[in-house]
């Protein structure tokens, strides 16, 4: 069974902290151990695990992905979205995630963000759980 998270991204470009949603449906599926995955069905976002202390994290991340991939660069896409495309083609669409004893085995200062790159939008991030 696939679970639905619904994601409003309120900015054109923005890291969501999801870690809690996740975990909230790893709870209420009552799995106690086995694998985590995560995907975004969407070609403009993406998915990536990293720093969920320090908030200036994101911001660098985000920096620095508009200075490897501008807003206008003469892409050749009519939509005029092409950075978005390329952003989440690096982000990648899915992350998998170890769960042990009912809660996702995560670094210390690890969180689980969507990448938004074409917003803001209502995005969709789909999890199944594959028990032990």
């Amino acid at each position: 069974m696939i679970a639905q998270l619904e994601i409003n991204t309120r900015s054109a470009v923005e890291l969501v902290d999801i870690t809690a949603a996740v975990q909230q449906t790893v709870k209420e599926k009552g799995m106690q151990s086995g694998v985590c995955h995560i995907f975004v069905p969407h070609t403009t976002a993406g998915l990536t695990l990293n720093e969920n202390w320090d908030p200036s994290v994101r911001a660098d991340i985000l920096m620095e992905l508009g200075k490897i991939v501008p807003l206008r660069d003469n892409y050749r896409h009519a939509e005029g979205n092409s950075a978005a495309h390329i952003k989440a083609s690096l982000m990648g669409a899915s992350q998998t995630i170890l769960v042990e004893d009912g809660r996702l085995v995560l670094g210390t200062w690890q969180g689980i963000y969507l990448a938004e790159f074409d917003g803001p939008r209502r995005r969709r991030v789909l999890v199944k759980l594959v028990s032990d």
